[in-house]
C-alpha cells in the first residue's frame, strides 16, 4: 500500500526575526491607517517625545515567590506574563535610580 503524501505546502523562508525592509517602504501610509488597530490611531501627536531607546539586556533565570493572586493577575493578562512583572520591576528600578535618595529604615525580622 503506498504511503498517503503530505498537501502541498508553500515553502517559506523564515526571516530570522528580520523585517521585510522593502515591503515595509512601498507600504502607505494610508494602509497603515487602514490596518492599525483602533486604539493607535487616537495616539496624540506628543506621545513618542519622551521615548528613549532600550537595549536589551541578558536575563538570569531565578526563583521567586509571588503572592498568588499577583501571579495570576499577570497570567491572566496573557502569554508573555513574566516578561510584563520583569517591565513592571524594571519600570521599578529605573523609577528609583532617578529619584534622590531614599532613607531606608530596616525592617525587624
Amino acid at each position: 500500500m503506498p504511503k498517503p503524501s503530505k498537501p502541498a505546502s508553500r515553502k517559506v523562508t523564515p526571516t530570522q526575526g528580520r523585517a521585510n525592509l522593502a515591503r515595509l517602504r512601498r507600504v502607505s501610509d494610508a494602509e497603515i491607517a487602514r490596518t492599525s488597530p483602533a486604539e493607535l490611531r487616537a495616539i496624540p501627536d506628543n506621545f513618542w517625545q519622551d521615548a528613549r531607546v532600550v537595549t536589551p539586556v541578558s536575563k538570569q533565570a531565578i526563583s521567586i515567590r509571588l503572592d498568588t493572586d499577583v501571579i495570576e493577575w499577570f497570567r491572566a493578562s496573557g502569554p508573555k506574563y513574566q516578561s510584563r512583572i520583569n517591565a513592571v520591576l524594571r519600570s521599578y528600578v529605573d523609577q528609583v535610580a532617578e529619584s534622590p535618595k531614599l532613607v531606608r529604615k530596616r525592617r525587624a525580622v
